[in-house]
């Protein structure tokens, strides 16, 4: 499902679609609000200094938008905020939810990349001065 971005909160113009988000992680999304009691929320998704390649992916919820966030909202009601700095590095980039037998999470595959720890969570980008190829991590010990 694709994304729109939108100048303000409650401002229906769609600028550009930056983001997907797979069905799986809508309804991870839905089922996580409602499990919290939270159903006014958005899911705060971000870019942040440090993991073991550079750059790590985080995730939190938010009842409101801070100044500057991008309000990414599709027809399903999930609601996602991002600050300008990490829409820079998550343009493009495709949220889904994965359950597996070793353990399940949300996944980013950001095409902005140009490698990734093998847990997913963490990434270097070309223009970060990084070798390229996957990075060792000690958290998933890959």
């Amino acid at each position: 499902m694709a994304i729109n971005v939108q100048d303000a909160p409650f401002e229906t113009t769609e600028v550009a679609t930056v983001m997907t988000v797979t069905p799986a992680a809508v309804n991870m999304i839905h089922s996580l609000l409602e499990q919290r009691n939270i159903p006014g929320y958005a899911l705060r998704v971000f870019v942040s200094g440090g993991g073991c390649s550079g750059l790590q992916y985080g995730m939190s919820f938010e009842q409101t938008p801070r100044d500057f966030d991008a309000v990414v909202e599709p027809s399903d009601g999930v609601r996602l905020v991002v600050d300008p700095t990490s829409l820079m590095y998550l343009e493009g980039a495709t949220i889904d939810y994965v359950d597996s037998l070793m353990g399940g999470g949300f996944r980013i595959e950001n095409p902005n990349a140009v490698s990734t720890c093998g847990c997913g969570h963490s990434f270097h980008t070309k223009d970060d001065g990084s070798a390229e190829g996957e990075a060792g991590c000690s958290s998933c010990s890959s």
